[in-house]
Formats: structure tokens, C-alpha cells, sequence
């Protein structure tokens, strides 16, 4: 791999790892779980602008090392469940080349919230799933502005 690439690599993963700091200082909505998930936007950019591997990597590596920093086991779970299961959509989507980067970002925001739905069935029961109508209009929402800002970087950002 080249020094070039590895630079923008690891600055991709501090930058995630500062937006998902700043995220957590923002209060909640009144929402319990929802959150804009600001991170999304540099695995946005790394997926349109360095390929599918090394987003997973940027995205998976940035939710090991702030669960490890920040977090606890739990979070760990829940994030790495949400970010498993939203890179799966958005490499899907992506590799059809029809819709551009809100829509990506789109399935990205509410399959992470599925994800994260899924362990909290595990853990809970059954009783959670209730909640994902809620949790799945606020991941289109964000999904949509985070979309909209990592679309704007795709465009003025060459690598």
C-alpha cells in the first residue's frame, strides 16, 4: 500500500473518531438511541472515493477504538452489530451504480439502527423491535443530511 494512501487512511479514521466524539457531547433529541451519526460521513467519502475495503476498514476500526476509548462492551455490540450490517447495504447499493450518495447513506443510517435493533432483541427480547419504526424514520433523516454533506465532499475532494 502507498504512504499516500495509508496518510489518508489514518486521517480518515481520526476524523471519524473525533465526529463520533463530538457526537456523543451533542444531547440526544429525547430520543433514546437516535443520534446523527456524523462519523458516516468520512465511510461515505472512503467508500466513493477509495473503494469498498477501505471504508469497512475505517468504519470498523473507528468503532473498536472509540468503544475502546469511550465506551464499554455493550456499546461495542451495539455499534459494531450497526456498522456490520449499514456497510453491508452501503456497499451493496453502491456497487449498483444507480443511486447516488444520499441514497446510499440513506440504507447506511436506518440498517445500522436495524443492527443495533437486533442486539438489543438478543439481549431484551422481543419486546424492542416495537421501537424500530422510530429508530428507522430517524435513520432516514439523518441519513439524508449525512448523505447530502459526504456528497458534497465526494465532489470537492480528489484522491
Amino acid at each position: 500500500m502507498k504512504t499516500r494512501k495509508i496518510t489518508v487512511l489514518a486521517m480518515a479514521i481520526a476524523l471519524a473518531m473525533i465526529l463520533s466524539y463530538v457526537e456523543s457531547l451533542i444531547p440526544s433529541p429525547g430520543i433514546p438511541g437516535v443520534k446523527m451519526g456524523l462519523a458516516n460521513i468520512v465511510v461515505v467519502f472512503c467508500l466513493y472515493r477509495l473503494g469498498w475495503k477501505e471504508a469497512a476498514g475505517v468504519s470498523l476500526l473507528r468503532v473498536f477504538l472509540v468503544s475502546l476509548l469511550f465506551g464499554h462492551a455493550a456499546s461495542l455490540m451495539y455499534s459494531a452489530a450497526g456498522a456490520v450490517l449499514s456497510l453491508l447495504g452501503m456497499i451493496g447499493l453502491k456497487a449498483t451504480d444507480r443511486l447516488g450518495c444520499v441514497a446510499v447513506s440513506v440504507i447506511g443510517g436506518v440498517l445500522h439502527n436495524v443492527g443495533q435493533i437486533l442486539i438489543a432483541w438478543a439481549l431484551m427480547g422481543p419486546n424492542v423491535v416495537y421501537y424500530l419504526p422510530v429508530l428507522i424514520v430517524s435513520g432516514t433523516v439523518t441519513g439524508v443530511l449525512i448523505g447530502v454533506l459526504a456528497g458534497l465532499i465526494v465532489k470537492r475532494i480528489k484522491i
